[in-house]
């Protein structure tokens, strides 16, 4: 006896649909279609994303050159706020000093930092990656 439910559905036979292999080729053929678009998609994206940080790294480079001659202007207002009371040359040692001595701090400091990030190996990913691989064998 038949239900409602089976009143409604039809079926279609692979004859009438152009057969199995057409429905696999037509399926196909939209998943080719659907890749290609989404790498187009995808290559949009990065051109639109690639000149937004090419202009921003324009400014930041542009800023840090105005920085630098900001800063030689400030150590220069330095050396003349001590030429007020001391001889010229000395205002110029003390100033050259002080910068002498920041510079080899933030050197030894870099060093010590890049010693303690080589060599650059991802070492948790590693470490996940055998413990999934283990998991994997049992």
């Amino acid at each position: 006896m038949p239900t409602p439910t089976d009143a409604h559905t039809t079926t279609i036979t692979p004859v009438q649909n152009g057969g199995l292999g057409g429905a696999a080729k037509s399926v196909a053929e939209h998943a080719s279609a659907i890749f290609r678009l989404e790498l187009e998609l995808a290559g949009l994206e990065l051109k639109a994303k690639v000149s937004a940080l090419s202009v921003g790294i324009a400014l930041v480079v542009a800023a840090a050159v105005f920085g630098l001659y900001a800063l030689g202007w400030l150590f220069a207002t330095a050396t003349a706020g001590l030429q007020t009371f001391l001889p010229t040359w000395l205002s110029l040692l003390i100033v050259t000093l002080v910068l002498g001595a920041l510079a080899a701090l933030l050197g030894f400091l870099g060093i010590n930092r890049i010693k303690k990030g080589t060599p650059p190996v991802p070492e948790q990913a590693i470490r996940e990656a055998k413990l999934t691989s283990e998991a994997i064998k049992s």
